[in-house]
């Protein structure tokens, strides 16, 4: 079990905003927050953050403010989603294609200078699937994985539904969507105390106004079901144990234990992969448990996810 460690004071900064291009001209945008100076010859102490299904870049900003004192940090749109480009190609959502994103962004952000620099990937919900995947593109460039609520277990087998069930549940309710008002009441509703301007503008991101004053997920209907489609398609047990290169991998886990319908729900399935990658000869995966909260923990519990990446990150800043 991880517990809460010192943490440098949140400052109040706004990133900077990039764009990678990738093949065949994709291109994939990312906030820079920027870091602590580095030392001329130092390995530079990184994180790449990587928000989940439906939710932009914007999402992270508790953490990342609590982390660019201390290391490096980049948040990304992945792509379909916040202002990266959204391609409708066939397999423009495949999961080797979005780990490839994830190395571009890296690469191209200034975390990864050289073959010999290594950086933190974090990922929340879907954005763990994509990060657990980057980490094996990366292998030894990888120095360790957060996982926040997710990345760990198969979504058919622990929710009991199939992908256009699944599909069928993210339509927001009719009268959530009629206005931006009713919108961001909804989602403050969800915590009220946490709520905040930053809170705010990540909601704001995920929805387009329109002119008859309703709002629309920003999100396009073709990039959601290809998302989708691919996180029914990963498979942990064939992903996590090859992940990280023998680095450090951390799953931070919401709910209650046993949550799921599959066997032992989803702490069952973390033991199960865990168990996996330690017969693969790799490092085992520790946890953190929030039984009292709800999915989105970069909201609810920003300080203990800053801190659980720091644990990781800053024996990379020394290795």
């Amino acid at each position: 079990m991880l517990g809460r460690m010192d943490l440098p004071p949140v400052e109040v900064s706004e990133p900077d905003g990039f764009v990678v291009v990738v093949e065949p001209g994709d291109r994939i945008h990312f906030l820079d927050w920027g870091g602590p100076p580095v030392d001329v010859g130092a390995p530079p102490s990184g994180v790449l953050l990587i928000h989940g299904l439906s939710q932009t870049a914007w999402a992270w900003v508790p953490v990342a403010r609590r982390l660019r004192a201390a290391v490096h940090v980049v948040a990304m749109d992945l792509r379909g989603h916040g202002l990266s480009d959204a391609p409708t190609d066939d397999g423009a959502y495949a999961l080797d294609v979005l780990a490839r994103d994830a190395v571009a962004v890296a690469e191209g952000s200034g975390l990864l200078r050289s073959p010999a620099d290594r950086v933190v990937l974090a990922g929340h919900g879907f954005g763990g699937i994509v990060a657990a995947a980057a980490a094996v593109e990366l292998a030894e460039r990888c120095a360790g994985l957060v996982l926040v609520d997710g990345g760990w277990e198969s979504i058919e087998a622990n929710t009991g539904l199939d992908v256009d069930e699944f599909l069928r549940g993210l339509d927001e309710p009719p009268e959530v969507m009629r206005s931006m008002a009713a919108f961001l009441a909804d989602r403050t509703g969800f915590d009220a105390p946490s709520w905040d301007t930053d809170q705010e503008r990540a909601a704001r991101a995920t929805v387009v106004e329109t002119h008859a004053g309703r709002v629309v997920p920003a999100t396009r209907p073709h990039t959601l079901e290809a998302s989708v489609r691919t996180m029914f398609d990963y498979d942990p047990l064939t992903v996590l144990p090859r992940a990280g290169a023998g680095g450090r991998i951390v799953a931070l886990v919401s709910g209650v234990e046993g949550d799921g319908v599959g066997a032992g729900g989803r702490s069952g399935a973390l033991a199960t992969v865990a168990a996996a990658r330690v017969a693969a000869g790799e490092t085992p995966i520790e946890n953190v448990r929030f039984p009292y909260d709800g999915h989105n923990l970069m909201r609810y519990r920003p300080v203990e996810v800053s801190a659980a990446i720091l644990r990781v990150t800053r024996p990379a800043a020394t290795a």
